[in-house]
């Protein structure tokens, strides 16, 4: 279904300065004790039999009632919006759970919530408009008992933002984080699709026979990577020294993660604006991550590029699908349609009965696309292949379209 707009996250770097960040520090460390005192509460009622806690009554209890006690009373140092909105994670963390148990959630099980921890290398908290957060004229991010923040803006936001998230990394960076809602711009009509054969020896192969090499951004920091590791690992528990040398890790895996993401954007960019559609094969990163490629399909990091394409297809009026992991497509012909009996990984060409040769990977994009393409056709209620007596299952791969539609054989490309 098309939709007018979308919600976009906007990150920008902040640059607080000691006193802001000594602030910070206070708010996440509020945040995080409220979420806790919450949770605590919910469970010892959950052990004792009781019904959960209302949410006002639980925000009467770890906020407005703590306050006035003495271990609680520097609650009231922060801004009250941060402390509500730490409760409201913690309803949408319940509200996750119950509903992953019960199955009214898709995807992957979520797990009850637990207790945050102060040696979390990550920290967050969340203004809205309540909290009468604003943008200055000079172009600083006014947050309340914190104070004028110096921003890095690299971009315009596109309209008004509700919200702000703060967000301190493992590295040491702070971010101001927006969610705002874009309007569509659907791009003008482009003659190809494209299919999409992810891989390790390349990152992507297209149908069109282009291959995009791997960058391996991991791979290439492993040494500097290995040397901060093992300073790291010399240096004594609790020292000053040691939390630089954690730090310097911290950066070095930050910057991978930053060049991979920014490879992500450009080359998901470049195939919506370049191609009508787009088809990928639905890959289980999940359970490649659990074998000895575990590194290299962690460094590649599909998931988050198909989520980018996923997105931006949607953006701009372009079509994206996935296609059935099952589906053979490296095994399968894309010339006459027949079906090898196997095709393990180190063979990278292969030459089928009928003539034809096949890179591997092209041929599988190649598949892939056909197989997006009539999967595409059949969603618009048109006729694929000949309306009459289908052929027996045995004989279904000798027939090019029956063949494309096969979805019962095992197979999967990850090379």
């Amino acid at each position: 279904m098309y939709n007018p707009s979308v919600q976009l996250r906007y990150n920008f770097r902040l640059y607080p300065t000691p006193g802001q960040q000594q602030s910070l520090a206070r708010a996440f460390g509020c945040a995080r004790v409220v979420f806790n005192d919450a949770l605590r509460a919910r469970q010892e009622a959950h052990a004792a039999g009781l019904p959960y806690p209302l949410d006002g009554e639980l925000s009467k209890r770890v906020i407005t009632e703590a306050k006035k006690t003495g271990e609680r009373a520097w609650l009231g140092e922060v801004s009250a919006v941060v402390l509500q909105q730490a409760l409201a994670d913690l309803n949408t963390a319940y509200r996750n759970f119950f509903a992953s148990v019960s199955g009214t959630r898709k995807g992957r099980g979520v797990a009850p919530p637990r207790f945050r921890s102060r040696k979390d290398r990550r920290q967050a908290i969340r203004f809205t408009r309540n909290a009468r957060w604003r943008i200055t004229p000079g172009g600083k991010l006014r947050l309340p008992k914190i104070g004028d923040v110096r921003v890095r803006w690299s971009r315009n936001l596109p309209s008004e933002p509700s919200s702000v998230t703060v967000i301190k990394d493992a590295a040491g960076r702070y971010f101001a984080s927006f969610v705002v809602e874009v309007p569509d711009e659907p791009l003008p009509q482009a003659a190809a699709d494209v299919g999409i054969d992810l891989g390790l020896t390349h990152f992507a192969v297209l149908s069109d026979g282009r291959k995009v090499s791997s960058p391996r951004f991991l791979r290439r920091a492993e040494r500097r990577l290995r040397k901060a590791r093992q300073a790291l690992s010399r240096k004594q528990k609790g020292s000053a020294n040691r939390k630089k040398a954690a730090a310097r890790v911290a950066r070095l895996h930050a910057r991978v993660a930053d060049a991979r993401r920014d490879h992500h954007h450009k080359l998901s960019t470049q195939l919506i604006r370049d191609n009508q559609a787009v088809y990928v094969e639905d890959l289980a990163v999940n359970g490649l991550a659990r074998t000895r490629l575990a590194k290299s399909v962690h460094d590649a990091g599909w998931s988050r590029f198909v989520a980018m394409l996923e997105y931006k297809a949607a953006r701009h009026g372009r079509s994206f699908a996935r296609v059935d992991r099952w589906f053979p497509s490296s095994k399968l012909c894309s010339t006459c349609g027949t079906l090898a009996e196997s095709m393990p990984l180190n063979v990278r060409s292969w030459t089928c009965p009928c003539g034809a040769v096949h890179d591997r990977d092209v041929n599988a994009a190649i598949n892939i696309l056909a197989a997006g393409q009539a999967d595409r056709l059949n969603d618009r209620r048109a006729q694929v292949g000949p309306g009459h007596v289908p052929a027996p299952r045995s004989e279904a791969v000798t027939h090019p379209d029956a063949a494309r539609s096969t979805r019962s054989v095992e197979g999967i490309s990850v090379l």
